[in-house]
């Protein structure tokens, strides 16, 4: 603990709901947003500009790190979304109750605008995420598949004369 308050479990969930936030986002469409919102936070809103210049060199090395490598990058995301977890829980713990409120209102809204552009959606391991119709196709004598767990959406249609 960084020698403040000790935080009840919502606000515990929330940093590291910010911090993964902040792990997914990083190289997607929803960086800027995400880096900008992490910036007012550390900022508080723009009255600690040392600590929001901060908040940005440390996301700017967090984008660095997690370019596509083409390696598996499960452990530094995790790596990273528990550094920035941490990162958010001590802001929260030495913060007092009106500043406290605040940030956590501004995370709210960076885990909000990360899911919304993330489209909600998340693949673990070998999964893919679809965020829409999928049409896959073979042609040619070309093969394709798409592994799914158990999945069962409506009745099949019936086999015709084909």
């Amino acid at each position: 603990m960084s020698g403040g308050v000790l935080l009840d479990q919502a606000l515990i969930a929330l940093a590291s709901a910010a911090g993964t936030a902040v792990a997914q986002a990083a190289g997607t469409d929803a960086w800027q947003g995400v880096r900008e919102r992490v910036a007012r936070v550390f900022g508080r809103d723009g009255t600690r500009p040392t600590a929001q210049t901060t908040a940005l060199e440390r996301l700017d090395r967090t984008e660095a790190e997690l370019e596509p490598s083409g390696a598996d990058t499960r452990e530094p995301v995790r790596l990273v979304a528990a550094s920035w977890q941490t990162r958010f829980r001590d802001l929260l713990e030495d913060l007092d109750g009106s500043e406290r409120a605040h940030a956590a209102d501004l995370l709210r809204e960076l885990v909000a605008h990360a899911q919304q552009a993330g489209g909600g959606l998340s693949a673990e391991g070998e999964g893919i995420v679809i965020g829409g119709n999928a049409d896959i196709r073979a042609e040619n004598q070309a093969a394709a598949a798409v592994r799914m767990g158990d999945v069962s959406i409506g009745n099949p249609p019936v086999p015709g004369p084909d």
